[in-house]
């Protein structure tokens, strides 16, 4: 093989590597967000076996729509837990429109230094949500702050987390429109509730 063809083979590699690179950019980014809380991102656990400390930090609740007729507020603005506690926080949204709507939230914790220690177990931004017209639902977030926030000294000044979402409408949804969506706001509910109560016996 000649050295030109050698450099070709070699230059298309690369091209190649660039463009897989390129296109999956943002699954690698947000994948690389969710695992290390840069950018606030915060991260995900199964379940909350952590040790509860002493120490309490206050939650800020914030909640924001993109583009999208929908009512979506927090339903308490705030609420106070120990590091390594289980907390259950509660979202509303209401459909104003006329028609079914499937949305998404985005998500983020400030102060972003502190966003790698928010761990949540359960949340209605995991999946999308299809909200028919006129419903009103409430959506679950179950999560805790990891006790090992209270080891960091540039973490010491950290007493209030806000947590932030916003909602914007799925343009190709993965999932089916159907006629109510009442039973599974139920099950995210139970499921919430019950992995609290196991979070508190652990």
């Amino acid at each position: 093989m000649g050295s030109n063809q050698k450099t070709f083979l070699v230059l298309t590699a690369i091209v190649l590597a660039m463009l897989t690179l390129s296109m999956n950019a943002k699954t690698i980014y947000n994948t690389f967000c969710k695992v290390t809380g840069y950018g606030g991102t915060t991260r995900y656990a199964e379940e909350n076996l952590s040790e509860i400390l002493d120490r309490k930090v206050t939650v800020n609740f914030d909640s924001n729509v993109k583009d999208l007729p929908w009512d979506f507020v927090p339903e308490q603005r705030k609420m106070t837990v120990q590091l390594g506690q289980s907390g259950l926080a509660y979202y509303k949204v209401k459909n104003r429109s006329n028609r079914p709507i499937v949305g998404s939230a985005t998500f983020n914790v400030t102060p972003i230094k502190s966003a790698p220690y928010f761990i949540k177990t359960e949340c209605f931004c995991f999946t999308e949500q299809l909200i028919q017209p006129g419903q009103e639902m409430s959506m679950p977030v179950l999560f805790f702050v990891d006790p090992q926030l209270d080891d960091e000294k540039r973490l010491k000044d950290v007493k209030e987390i806000t947590l932030s979402y916003t909602f914007f409408e799925v343009e190709n949804p993965t999932i089916s429109i159907t006629p109510t969506l009442a039973p599974i706001e139920s099950k995210q509910i139970k499921k919430a509730d019950a992995t609290l109560r196991r979070d508190a016996v652990n």
